[in-house]
């Protein structure tokens, strides 16, 4: 049945002379995933206390006093004996509101006041308020999804949880605005015109049987869309006049997941290209969707869940005074930072050397592992972070080093100028796979027509269809991921192509890891040319890409 109880009578008169004991099932996160909790409820004779056990927060100390009203206000009696309450297991930590209505009917059932379904495993999810409402809570996407994995029949919560629920399929999803919404309505309760349910006939010397839940609206399962994402609203590359190397390199970050780098003078239009970089990526796939929308539901961020899971790919661009923690994630109970709200999306940090020095380090460790480690004192939180890092600066701190014009003349000086850009460690510079210099466009008045996002589009998806059946049967599926044996396997280059990176490692010094990086990145070109072999052209375009490597090797110290 739905909970485990053994009681010494089935007489509800004489339940406070025997043990009781019950359980019931909850849920919480622990970063982004749902964990299942069992809520266990003891009743003994003693002093009339309630006690809360297994590591729970102040949130769920506190539902003590929501879980007593409530129980009160729905014509219920909260039980006078000596209450145990045991969350399972014991040694991991439990944060957050939504075990209050498993505690409630914990109680209930297990003080003979309800009799819950027989035969059907559910999973309660909810926060009481002191009317006996019940309120949302974040995180239900991961909880439900953990459910139907463990095997649960059903899942009741919040209304408000429902089209977020919903989107899982294979488990019944059941809605309550309220405790007293359990009760039968012909049973036990009275509805009223606004269609509230009240509970003036219920008291608490009946016992209330609950022989289903069938009277209880139910969330029915929306499909997957299938289809790709509309993008019809979004900012389209025609807009961009000229500019049509950038348009290349933007078209090689969208085919392989490669990080880029744009540096320009002001208004060369750097912000304006990395913008409309969403609308030439390809959609979310049914996996990466709802990883995406997991991490926008854990952190109380997802407002479209009426319609569908999310496929468009998130496109994050937080404020240069951001902390590391708004960065990476933290707080006093952990919540997914920019990086991990950017999962399979685009990071944009414009204005780079602006951001703090601490803030950009670090970024070395999730753009290498797709995931950051949080750790607390109390427990280890893990979460997602593969996200396309897209960042753009000035050359220098007035913006026009470089230039010769009459108008656009730098006053930097060169030890300002590698002050500037020393502000970007060379660590980090060496994990960004392109880096190019976008100057201001010329002859643009001429120009009959620009390249659109549907032409940039078409040559993505056509490359990524290519590293899909590649890495069909392997656990990543774009050539930014490849490493080792992979990366060796995949990126065969042939004679000439393998002495020309050669030469160039040696000329510009380049580290092993930009060695790497340079192999990913013609193995995107060779995919765009639609050819398996990636020859000398292929790592030569994939060479004038690292631009900064080039600049800081030829540029005087300070």
């Amino acid at each position: 049945m739905g909970n485990d109880s053994h009681r010494g009578t089935f007489q509800y008169e004489e339940r406070c002379f025997f043990d009781m004991y019950g359980k019931l099932h909850g849920a919480c996160l622990y970063g982004i995933d749902g964990v299942l909790i069992e809520v266990e409820t003891d009743l003994s004779n003693g002093l009339p206390q309630t006690a809360i056990i297994g590591l729970p927060d102040s949130a769920i100390r506190e539902a003590v006093e929501r879980v007593r009203a409530a129980i009160k206000n729905c014509g219920f009696k909260y039980p006078s004996q000596r209450v145990t309450i045991n969350l399972a297991p014991a040694d991991l930590r439990k944060e957050g509101s939504s075990f209050d209505l498993a505690i409630a009917l914990g109680l209930l059932t297990t003080s003979g006041q309800v009799v819950l379904p027989v035969g059907e495993r559910t999973l309660f999810i909810g926060e009481l308020a002191l009317d006996g409402s019940i309120r949302p809570v974040n995180g239900v996407l991961s909880m439900v999804d953990l459910a139907k994995r463990e095997g649960f029949d059903s899942v009741l919560l919040p209304q408000e949880n429902a089209s977020e629920a919903r989107l899982i399929a294979d488990i019944r999803i059941y809605a309550i605005r309220h405790l007293v919404d359990l009760i039968p309505v012909n049973d036990h309760a009275q509805g009223t015109p606004d269609g509230q349910v009240t509970n003036q006939n219920c008291t608490a010397s009946e016992q209330v049987i609950i022989h289903s839940y069938d009277h209880l609206p139910r969330a029915e399962h929306i499909p997957l869309c299938e289809q790709e994402a509309l993008i019809s609203n979004m900012e389209d590359y025609s807009d961009v006049l000229g500019q049509l190397h950038a348009k290349r390199a933007l078209v090689i970050a969208a085919a392989g997941m490669h990080n880029i780098l744009l540096m320009g003078p002001p208004g060369a239009g750097k912000t304006m290209l990395i913008r409309r970089l969403p609308s030439i990526l390809p959609p979310l796939t049914e996996k990466e969707s709802l990883e995406v929308t997991k991490v926008y539901s854990a952190a109380g961020k997802w407002k479209d869940s009426s319609t569908h899971l999310m496929h468009v790919r998130p496109f994050r661009a937080p404020h240069h005074t951001i902390s590391a923690a708004g960065l990476v994630g933290g707080g006093g109970i952990p919540k997914p930072g920019e990086i991990s709200l950017a999962h399979r999306g685009i990071l944009f940090l414009d204005e780079l050397p602006e951001f703090s020095r601490h803030v950009l380090e670090v970024l070395r460790q999730p753009l290498e592992d797709h995931h950051v480690t949080i750790s607390r004192s109390r427990a280890v939180f893990k979460y997602p972070a593969h996200f396309l890092l897209a960042a753009s600066l000035n050359p220098c701190h007035c913006g026009f080093f470089g230039n010769n014009t009459e108008h656009q003349r730098c006053t930097c000086s060169p030890a300002a100028v590698a002050r500037y850009r020393s502000r970007i460690s060379g660590p980090l510079l060496d994990r960004i796979d392109l880096q190019l210099e976008v100057s201001q466009p010329k002859d643009w008045r001429e120009e009959k027509g620009s390249l659109s996002s549907a032409d940039m589009r078409k040559q993505v998806l056509a490359a990524r269809a290519i590293q899909i059946r590649r890495y069909s049967k392997l656990p990543f599926s774009w050539n930014s991921e490849l490493s080792g044996q992979m990366l060796r396997k995949y990126a065969v280059l042939e004679q000439n192509a393998a002495e020309l990176l050669d030469q160039t490692m040696d000329a510009l010094g380049l580290s092993m890891r930009a060695y790497d990086r340079i192999l990913k990145l013609s193995r995107t070109i060779a995919d765009l040319h639609e050819s398996e072999k990636i020859t000398t052209s292929h790592v030569a375009e994939a060479i004038q890409y690292r631009q900064m490597d080039r600049a800081n090797s030829n540029f005087p110290e300070m």
